[in-house]
């Protein structure tokens, strides 16, 4: 029986023998963690295992939970108790690293509404926020290109749908060739979170993160910094996220071999790649499959081409000022200004179908 184990001290993985009891699991556990007294936690969302109102004595095979080949997490037990099996232990004696916290890029309006707008108690749930930006005529007719002859190749950037999807549509068609691929990314965004309490609690996500978890797997729900954190840490590649508004560039999990670039316009994600192409290079013919979208890290020509064509994207207006844009409330036609005026407004009303007004 092989179990892991996410614990303030880190991950492990204990094994234990087909008959093995649940004061095997307790003891194990206490010995792997250090901890004396804690609470457990399994399955998705996470519930209190209460393992330690059960005879030490009984088999695990005999539970109901499943535990092998599962994840159980670990925390300390505040109260005084005898979960572990062994004397009160001091939370002075963990040892728990220093969570990183992922800078959060805001993707969204969703996120903000959703943050000003949760409730204080429980209630039901209200349907997810959705908004969709105004059509860029200039755009769509003249996509900018960018020359790349160091590569033989011009560079330009994949438009990806707009439906609430674009993050994980953009990230999955760099790393894995698929636009296709956005609910895979959300459910192992929520495994990721799941999995790390200590790096994504409610403080870094906010809002509890059962809640957020869920709230992530809903195709109508935007991701953000908190997503490329994870993303680009499970494919063990940096993610260079350019702002279209201030060409500033976000990178994540910096320093890979690697890396990918994606175009952040206030709402919106889309795919920067090159495509092999006759001289001059002015304009790419191949189709997408000929794309190539990871980069090593250490050829800077391709970022700094990329901030060339962000910079021509910029002058289009190829992004949303989500502090100053106008917002349509497509339920009711209300207009108001900014993300601070569409979270009141929903807040008020309960209105969560919102689109970028001209």
């Amino acid at each position: 029986m092989r179990i892991k184990l996410q614990a303030p001290s880190g991950s492990s993985i204990i094994n234990l023998p087909p008959g093995a009891t649940v004061g095997d699991l307790l003891s194990s556990i206490s010995e792997q963690t250090s901890l004396k007294n804690f609470e457990l936690k399994s399955g998705f969302p996470p519930k209190f295992l209460h393992l330690d109102t059960l005879p030490r004595s009984k088999p695990l095979a005999e539970l109901d939970e499943k535990l092998d080949g599962g994840q159980l997490l670990v925390s300390l037990k505040e109260s005084q108790g005898d979960a572990g099996g062994g004397r009160d232990s001091d939370a002075a004696d963990i040892k728990a690293p220093v969570a990183k916290r992922p800078t959060r890029q805001s993707s969204s309006l969703t996120s903000v509404l959703n943050a000003q707008s949760a409730p204080t108690k429980p209630q039901t749930a209200k349907p997810p926020l959705s908004l969709s930006r105004k059509p860029n005529p200039s755009l769509e007719s003249d996509p900018p290109e960018i020359p790349l002859p160091t590569h033989s190749a011009t560079l330009l950037m994949r438009i990806m749908p707009d439906d609430n999807s674009c993050l994980f549509r953009a990230i999955g068609s760099a790393v894995l060739g698929s636009i296709d691929s956005m609910n895979e990314l959300r459910s192992l965004t929520a495994s990721a979170i799941q999995e790390n309490p200590e790096t994504y609690p409610e403080v870094v996500l906010g809002e509890r993160p059962d809640k957020y978890c869920e709230w992530i797997q809903m195709e109508s729900s935007w991701g953000g910094g908190i997503e490329l954190a994870i993303l680009s840490q499970h494919f063990d590649i940096e993610i260079c996220s350019i702002d279209v508004q201030s060409l500033r560039v976000d990178r994540y999990n910096e320093g890979r071999p690697t890396r990918c670039i994606i175009v952040y316009s206030g709402i919106h994600y889309d795919t920067i790649c090159y495509s092999p192409s006759d001289p001059p290079h002015a304009h790419a013919f191949a189709p997408p499959d000929f794309d190539t979208k990871v980069f090593n890290a250490d050829d800077h020509i391709i970022l700094t081409k990329a901030l060339e064509l962000c910079k021509i994207l910029q002058g289009k207006n190829y992004f949303t000022d989500t502090a100053g844009f106008t917002v349509k409330c497509n339920t009711c036609g209300a207009t108001f200004k900014g993300e601070k005026g569409a979270a009141a407004h929903n807040k008020k009303t309960g209105h969560a179908d919102f689109s970028e007004a001209g």
